[in-house]
């Protein structure tokens, strides 16, 4: 499979490497040194793009993305304002957009695991419900866009929580996600419920930025030959 990788960072480069593994050629890079390269030729010939870039220059890479007719695997969080534009893109225009979060396996299997117990905790008030997330300095946008998939999913399924709050709870009803940006940290993220009695806490904690972009390379395996908006439900069917 051709494959375009737009955003060539660590992740981008951790992308290569494995795409390449896997088989796939690698048939154009574009950073912010060649952003014109969306109308070349080699960037036509991809069959899928993978994107991890910045949340500034998202949503104007996808659109050139689509301009030249090739389907996106996106990886940037921080730019979901605008994913209304995308979803009609698919729909009317008949492109084809993967998005996730967080394309780490074991991450999506946490994405279950915390709305299971959200369910569990809804019955039982007297435990407050908390977040924290800590990630490398270079991390631009907070909180990740994996912690704000944990906080819908503990909003959506615990009764006394509406809204989530970065870094404190303004009211009751407002769960706090506490960020920490320090190091080289690849991602940790953890749920905490907290009563005067005792705590309970569940935890994912990444040792690198390989689970990502196996992920993200699994994904674009998956995409080719789909039209429409998809994720990591419609990949892994959880």
């Amino acid at each position: 499979m051709n494959i375009a990788l737009i955003g060539y960072g660590k992740m981008g480069h951790e992308i290569e490497k494995i795409a390449i593994q896997r088989g796939h050629t690698i048939v154009s890079i574009i950073d912010v040194d060649n952003i014109n390269d969306f109308e070349s030729d080699a960037f036509k010939s991809a069959d899928v793009a993978i994107e991890f870039s910045t949340p500034a220059s998202a949503l104007n890479n996808y659109r050139r993305a689509f301009a030249a007719g090739v389907p996106v695997v996106a990886g940037t969080t921080g730019w979901l304002e605008h994913i209304d534009e995308v979803k009609k893109a698919c729909e009317e225009n008949g492109k084809t957009f993967f998005y996730a979060s967080n394309y780490s396996l074991g991450v999506n299997i946490f994405f279950v695991l915390n709305k299971y117990l959200a369910k569990i905790m809804n019955n039982y008030p007297d435990y407050d419900v908390k977040m924290e997330e800590i990630h490398h300095i270079h991390k631009l946008d907070a909180p990740s866009g994996t912690a704000i998939t944990l906080a819908e999913g503990v909003i959506e399924n615990i009764d006394r929580k509406d809204n989530w709050h970065l870094e404190t709870e303004e009211k009751k009803s407002d769960l706090a996600i506490h960020c920490i940006r320090e190091g080289e940290v690849p991602g940790i993220h953890e749920i905490i419920y907290e009563s005067e009695a005792d705590i309970i806490s569940i935890k994912h904690d990444a040792k690198s930025r390989k689970g990502f972009a196996l992920g993200a390379v699994v994904a674009a395996e998956f995409v080719k030959g789909k039209k429409g908006f998809l994720g990591m439900n419609d990949m892994l069917k959880f």
